[in-house]
């Protein structure tokens, strides 16, 4: 089997597992009872493991373990962690499973990505094609869900999300020690161990600082949509319950329709264009949600824009540091981005809007509109920034064809 493939099918399996639990986790919180402080503790795990991950994945796991070895290890464990989450019915037996699943799946976030870059001829030329397997796995692995759940679906049913999510962390286990050798990265010479010190600092140039702000922004509302999506499609518009993940998995659709595009885009409009464009695809969506959730086909439309708001902001951000920033903090510069879209942002989201939702729950019934246009204003508000505040020192990419190569390799790790 050739080698892209196979890394292909890592990918494909990778965010899998995430993607058939992340839609519905709210959603059976809520049904399991749990308080808003209860769910954003919960939500915050994902964020704590983010942390942790990145430290732990690039300062020891890759320097003190075989990559497939550490991904087998890692995804069998998750997958007992995601069983123990399944049939936790009280908070704290919930929680605990939860956060061990967390703590081993988010370092392997960045060990896949270490495996492509590996052992890929040209990494730079086909990396973007095996990334955007993980994007159809997210796609795929909501289709089970169709005949699982039913329409309006129970706890016994939903807690399929947490065993789809831990059959597939077996096969990802037993798959990982098929995968090419890739020993432990020694230490090189010449690495500047202060570069997460650097990244920091260069905070301190303004155009750094506000896309920062905006970034924070932006991945709180991001991670917001997957708290609020799932239950608003099945609660207020009436999609059923074992179909509103393929609803939402429209959007992975068009992400990968948008990236194709996406090197042009930033060729023709430059760096704060497109940034606007993206921000303003959440602004869009969001007033969607508020003032049409009478209307299915429009809903279920507007998922289309989920494309813009991935590709044309978050890739965007990340190109825009491999880009822009000194190479010798280039990868810490990735990184701190990167903690920002999957650590804080997802922290911040997981304790603002099941707040919202408790806050604008009136017996039994929640108010969407006014619940939306949060998110709305805060997108609004970082479209103002960015087109006030932000200015690059270049207007985009240096010619078409790199931006044509760099979009899908830039690819985050963060939710497709």
């Amino acid at each position: 089997m050739k080698t892209s493939f196979r890394l292909f099918l890592m990918m494909v399996l990778q965010l899998a597992i995430w993607g058939a639990w992340a839609p519905k986790i709210f959603p059976y919180m809520g049904m399991l009872g749990f308080a808003p402080w209860q769910q954003s503790l919960v939500g915050s795990a994902w964020g704590v493991a983010a942390l942790v991950g990145i430290f732990f994945s690039n300062q020891f796991a890759d320097r003190n373990f075989s990559a497939e070895r550490f991904l087998a290890a890692s995804h069998l464990i998750g997958g007992l962690a995601l069983v123990g989450t399944a049939f936790s019915t009280t908070f704290w037996p919930f929680f605990l499973c939860y956060l061990v699943f967390s703590l081993v799946y988010v370092p392997t976030l960045s060990v896949t990505n270490s495996i492509a870059f590996a052992n890929l001829r040209d990494p730079a030329g086909e990396f973007g094609a095996v990334r955007m397997g993980g994007t159809v796995g997210w796609v795929l692995v909501s289709w089970p869900f169709v005949f699982l759940l039913g329409a309006q679906a129970t706890v016994e049913q939903t807690r399929w999300i947490f065993l789809v999510a831990a059959i597939l962390s077996f096969a990802f286990a037993a798959y990982s020690l098929t995968l090419p050798h890739t020993p432990p990265r020694k230490e090189e010479a010449g690495v500047d161990k202060l570069a997460w010190r650097r990244a920091f600092k260069l905070l301190g140039a303004p155009f750094v600082l506000v896309l920062f702000i905006v970034t924070f922004i932006d991945s709180v509302i991001h991670n917001g949509y997957f708290v609020m999506a799932d239950a608003f499609l099945t609660n207020r518009v009436g999609i059923a319950g074992n179909l509103s993940m393929v609803v939402l998995s429209l959007g992975q659709v068009a992400e990968i329709l948008t990236m194709f595009f996406l090197g042009r885009v930033l060729a023709r409009l430059g760096w704060k264009i497109t940034m606007i464009i993206g921000v303003l695809g959440h602004a869009a969506r969001f007033a969607v949600f508020a003032f049409f959730a009478d209307s299915i086909p429009v809903i279920v439309a507007v998922q289309l824009l989920h494309g813009i708001c991935y590709a044309f902001f978050f890739a965007t951000v990340y190109i825009f540091v491999d880009a822009v920033f000194p190479k010798d903090v280039r990868s810490s510069a990735q990184g701190l981005f990167n903690l920002l879209i999957l650590g804080v942002g997802n922290v911040a989201a997981s304790f603002l809007f099941p707040e919202l939702i408790s806050r604008l729950t009136t017996d039994g019934t929640v108010d969407y509109t006014s619940l939306f246009l949060v998110p709305t204003g805060m997108a609004l508000v970082a479209t103002l920034l960015l087109a006030v505040f932000f200015r690059p020192p270049a207007k985009g990419p240096v010619a078409e064809s790199e931006a044509d190569q760099a979009a899908p390799a830039a690819a985050s790790p963060a939710q497709p």
